[in-house]
């Protein structure tokens, strides 16, 4: 099939699509310079997520994941700018196609590019929230904290201080979840970009749009678990995709 082929084809889908609703994962911030996790040069190649993703580890060694936090999390969001595959993304939301942007990425990439209805399943590291008394820092001022204090303390009232972020061993936010379900459900174009379909329960979101006969189209480097249930599979960056059709 030649290149402009499926690419007319996604034109056509967005064209007639009444409810799409994008999902997107790490791959599509990875364009924009910020890791993944998983992948020939992703995180977990290079730091144990068991130390660093894990809330039980987090309490029992904080140093562990603001050291982190500062050496590496902090320098690649810091600079990274939302690339073609957000703007498109924000672009259609603009024009009425697209209803919403569901995201396992923390980064705020997609709001930076633009986009208003964002749900984020695993929330955004660039809010950090002192679990005593609820103030919010931001990502930018704990960063400063950093230089002198590991790890920071709440500057209020000396409370412990959590980026805003679903770690392994806590739940989804119930809210977003629903509201995903739901989006996912009514859709009748459901678009991933830059997801491995790996992480639970996020990745069964393509699934219940299928079995709600949406059209499914997959948008990712490497394949992914649920390529076969796709009507169109795009094994390309998303950036050059996503500007190609929009």
């Amino acid at each position: 099939m030649s290149t402009s082929r499926p690419y007319d084809a996604l034109r056509g889908f967005i064209a007639s699509a009444r409810q799409m609703v994008a999902f997107t994962g790490a791959g599509i911030s990875a364009e924009s310079g910020i890791p993944t996790y998983r992948g020939d040069d992703g995180l977990w190649n290079k730091y144990d997520p068991a130390r660093f993703a894990n809330i039980d580890n987090f309490f029992s060694d904080p140093e562990y994941y603001w050291s982190f936090f500062k050496e590496v999390r902090y320098p690649a969001i810091s600079q990274a700018v939302p690339n073609r595959a957000h703007t498109a993304l924000a672009q259609l939301e603009q024009k009425g196609a697209l209803k919403a942007v569901i995201t396992q990425n923390i980064d705020g990439l997609q709001q930076a590019a633009g986009s208003q209805k964002v749900l984020e399943l695993h929330g955004n590291t660039r809010r950090i929230i002192c679990l005593q008394c609820r103030q919010h820092q931001t990502m930018e001022a704990v960063h400063q904290r950093l230089a002198t204090e590991l790890p920071p303390k709440c500057p209020a009232c000396g409370g412990t201080l959590k980026p805003d972020v679903v770690f392994f061993g806590e739940a989804l936010p119930m809210d977003v979840m629903k509201d995903a379900l739901a989006a996912s459900q009514t859709c009748d174009l459901f678009l991933v970009v830059g997801s491995s379909l790996v992480v639970q329960p996020a990745a069964g979101l393509p699934l219940v749009a299928n079995r709600n006969g949406a059209r499914v189209v997959i948008i990712n480097r490497d394949s992914t678990p649920l390529d076969r249930i796709a009507d169109l599979v795009f094994h390309e960056p998303a950036s050059e995709v996503l500007s190609a059709v929009v």
